[in-house]
């Protein structure tokens, strides 16, 4: 099976992007299932009912989430019914909504996982990722399963990955929003990488504005940060998975912005 997996969505410039691109990416690789990290969707924070429906209506598949995911305040029938939404599993288990979840295509059966990282996450307090992880695989049955891993430590995402592989078919990092060059396939068939980077704002800081940033960063005093504006880009990797094995064989990264392209 071909993959296409989106680094974090961040706004109605990230949507966009999706919207202007996403066909022609399907077309070019024949991505059989499309995956999107969505916490940062709405307004740059969170994700709402209205942008959970545009990125399914896209085409988007199934939908991860991070340590913003409730930041929009929605219900919990929203997290109940939105069958295609995934919010961290390390989570209190009071909190409503799946942390994995069983997709099919063509009769073949995969799992999706999102994992939040510990290291430099204040919020949500969530649980030791290699503890809860350990814990699903003795349940999971699915030789495909893909972790999106949203930590803000690439030794964090690499200790995690290298851990498990072998044992999961992909380990995508995701949070940081700037997109590494270090995919790879590791010993074991695990695919990989720190971090798929960022569909959104092309112009800002990690897709805020960049006044704001600059001033919290120099300062250290609080800031707001507003999403930016104007020209937008889009990060995705795209993973083939063997239907038999779950073995990842081969990872690539796309890179799309006005000033360069990689991967299209």
């Amino acid at each position: 099976m071909r993959f296409l997996f989106i680094g974090d969505v961040v706004s109605k410039i990230g949507r966009q992007m999706i919207f202007d691109n996403l066909e022609k990416i399907k077309d070019k690789y024949n991505i059989d299932f499309v995956i999107a990290n969505g916490e940062n969707a709405a307004h740059g924070r969170g994700i709402s009912v209205n942008t959970y429906n545009s990125l399914i209506n896209m085409g988007v598949d199934a939908i991860t989430l991070g340590n913003h995911f409730n930041s929009c305040n929605q219900s919990n029938n929203f997290y109940v019914n939105a069958t295609k939404l995934i919010r961290p599993l390390n989570i209190h288990p009071s909190a409503t909504g799946l942390g994995t979840r069983v997709f099919d295509f063509n009769n073949i059966s995969f799992r999706i996982t999102n994992i939040l990282g510990r290291v430099f996450i204040n919020a949500l307090n969530p649980q030791n990722p290699f503890d809860v992880l350990d814990e699903l695989l003795t349940k999971c049955e699915e030789k495909i399963h893909i972790i999106d891993f949203h930590g803000e430590a690439t030794g964090e995402k690499m200790a995690f990955a290298w851990n498990f592989d072998g044992k999961v078919s992909a380990v995508l990092g995701t949070h940081t929003h700037v997109q590494t060059m270090d995919n790879r396939i590791l010993p074991n068939g695990t695919a990989y990488i720190s971090d798929v980077g960022m569909t959104g704002p092309y112009d800002g800081i990690i897709g805020a504005k960049k006044e704001e940033i600059i001033f919290k960063t120099r300062t250290g005093l609080p800031a707001k940060f507003d999403v930016e504006m104007g020209r937008g880009q889009l990060n995705a990797v795209v993973l083939e998975i063997d239907d038999k094995t779950g073995k990842a064989l081969s990872i690539k990264r796309i890179y799309i912005s006005p000033d360069y392209s990689e991967g299209i």
